[in-house]
């Protein structure tokens, strides 16, 4: 079983490239309250109400870095909790993670994995993948781009 719990960041990053569908790649998503909240500010997309996902409570104060928002260390503390894969697209939230021994992926790795899985095709995976460094509000280098377009070819 796949489970997963995601910071605002990749809820709203695939949303903005009509993906949000493939969070569904996980056999549970658990949202922290204090990201939906983020979510909802700035309009819960309307996709995520077809994916299935549970609303949690998270007890962030167990994640001690003042570098994160609340959302991050909710997402952290539940991913630590429930011992699932973290999805955020922020690097230091990635590295709070990876500290606590959390497993991280971000947008392009919810990508990959959707392809790995036959959700879509390797190439429609790879236009996803440069329409988020081109069309959304993440800031991803082309390395990046490039190393998970890579990953395609090895799954």
């Amino acid at each position: 079983m796949l489970a997963a719990v995601p910071d605002a960041g990749p809820v709203i990053h695939l949303a903005e490239i009509d993906s949000l569908d493939l969070l569904s790649v996980f056999d549970t998503l658990l949202v922290p309250e204090t990201v939906y909240r983020e979510v909802e500010a700035g309009g819960v997309p309307d996709a995520l109400s077809d994916i299935p996902y549970e609303r949690v409570e998270a007890d962030e104060r167990h994640v001690e870095t003042e570098e994160l928002d609340a959302g991050e260390r909710a997402a952290i503390a539940v991913a630590k909790e429930h011992e699932v894969v973290l999805l955020t697209d922020d690097l230091v939230a990635r590295e709070a993670a990876s500290d606590v021994g959390v497993e991280v992926h971000g947008s392009i790795g919810v990508i990959a994995l959707g392809c790995g899985r036959g959700l879509i095709e390797r190439g429609e995976a790879a236009s996803l993948m440069r329409a988020l460094q081109r069309e959304t509000s993440l800031f991803v280098t082309d390395a990046v781009v490039e190393r998970g377009i890579q990953l395609l070819d090895e799954q």
